[in-house]
């Protein structure tokens, strides 16, 4: 990685605006910002598109600014800028964050209150200011050759994945910080490379999952989405070359899921994704454990009172033991397929998996709309679906 590279009725509509103005949700944030008179403080929204700026003021001798705006369901991301001095924090509904920062060196120099997250966020841009400093030494290293340096600056950003990965993505995939990491950069370069890296595909996808669930229909989610599905394309395609087989890239399914394919206990490949048109419950199982047969009988129940107007359930069985498989789903009426990489299984990681048993609920369109946790009553949640 190359570090440099609108009377009466008036009235009364504008009355309507005011009472629903003052309903309005709205987050805030405030502070100081020291040794910044005269500077223009920036809020800016980091869309998809890029920063977009929210609101701005000068400020004076004692630095203190305040800003608000509308807040979403989904946790969303800004940042204070003055110049080239970066602040990033994430908004969750109403929440008031507290900011005190310092110049020269606003981007480090800086506490923040009020928010969990944006504390979360902290350290992690100064983890990765602290990275990107050492690759940058090392690259300046003349002692050491463009191989060796490249070598040691791979192992310190492999290093910082795994740490990222582990204490902070798949610990909380739902949590703004799991997001914000995501995105995080060396220069130019994406330090989780979405487009090929496999492992870096897993922590996007049990992200996307994530606020797939929590978050349904929000944007930046359906986004993650899309991009852990085109690197799983991606990651295909360059498998495929490896191995000197031509691949067809529209045949790699893009859906509100992340598919899986694998044989039933009859031989036969079954794709999740080829269950569109049903309401599907996805259902991550193991026969050998002691309550399994209650589960089972419960899964039949609904099975039986559904089926006909639409359901089918896509049971992964994490099993060690095939053949014991086999044999406790050679009389099960839905689509009982079998993992034989059993706890280890990627797909675990990829739907975010904890514990099993766990499930999810598909829609009709192949969106993944609930999992267990957030499902109270099951019967109903599937009718509704129906």
């Amino acid at each position: 990685m190359n570090i440099r590279k609108l009377f009466p009725v008036a009235a009364v509509a504008a009355a309507t605006f005011a009472f629903t103005a003052c309903q309005e949700k709205k987050f805030h944030v405030e502070g100081s910002i020291a040794n910044a008179q005269d500077s223009t403080l920036y809020l800016e929204n980091m869309s998809l598109a890029g920063p977009v700026t929210v609101d701005s003021v000068k400020l004076g001798a004692d630095g203190d600014f305040s800003f608000s705006g509308k807040s979403t369901e989904a946790p969303e991301f800004y940042r204070l800028r003055i110049a080239g001095q970066i602040i990033n924090i994430s908004i969750d509904s109403t929440e008031t964050v507290m900011v005190k920062a310092e110049m020269p060196n606003m981007a480090r120099d800086y506490e923040v209150s009020g928010s969990e997250e944006c504390t979360k966020i902290r350290l992690l841009a100064l983890k990765q200011i602290e990275l990107q400093n050492k690759a940058i030494a090392i690259e300046r290293n003349i002692s050491l050759g463009s191989e060796v340096a490249a070598d040691s600056i791979n192992k310190l950003i492999k290093a910082y994945k795994e740490e990222v990965k582990n204490h902070y993505i798949f610990k909380d995939p739902k949590a703004a910080s799991s997001y914000f990491a995501l995105f995080q950069a060396i220069g130019q370069y994406l330090i989780f490379d979405p487009r090929s890296n496999k492992e870096d595909i897993k922590a996007f996808a049990a992200v996307a999952t994530s606020w797939d669930t929590f978050y349904p229909g929000a944007e930046r989610g359906e986004n993650l989405h899309n991009i852990a599905i085109e690197g799983m394309k991606n990651e295909r395609i360059i498998a495929a070359e490896k191995q000197s087989v031509a691949i067809d890239a529209s045949k790699v399914t893009t859906a509100g899921i992340i598919d899986i394919k694998l044989r039933d206990n009859k031989g036969v490949e079954r794709s999740l994704t080829q269950l569109k048109g049903k309401v599907v419950l996805l259902d991550f199982h193991v026969f050998a454990m002691e309550d399994s047969p209650k589960r089972i009988l419960m899964l039949r129940e609904l099975y039986n009172k559904y089926h006909a107007q639409g359901l089918e359930i896509y049971q992964v069985s994490l099993d060690t033991d095939e053949h014991f498989w086999k044999q406790q789903t050679s009389a099960l009426p839905w689509i009982s397929v079998h993992d034989p990489a059993s706890v280890n299984s990627q797909r675990l990681a990829l739907y975010n998996v904890q514990s099993v048993p766990d499930f999810f609920l598909i829609d009709k369109t192949n969106t993944l709309v609930n999992r267990a946790a957030q499902i109270k009553d099951l019967d109903a949640a599937i009718a509704a679906l129906l």
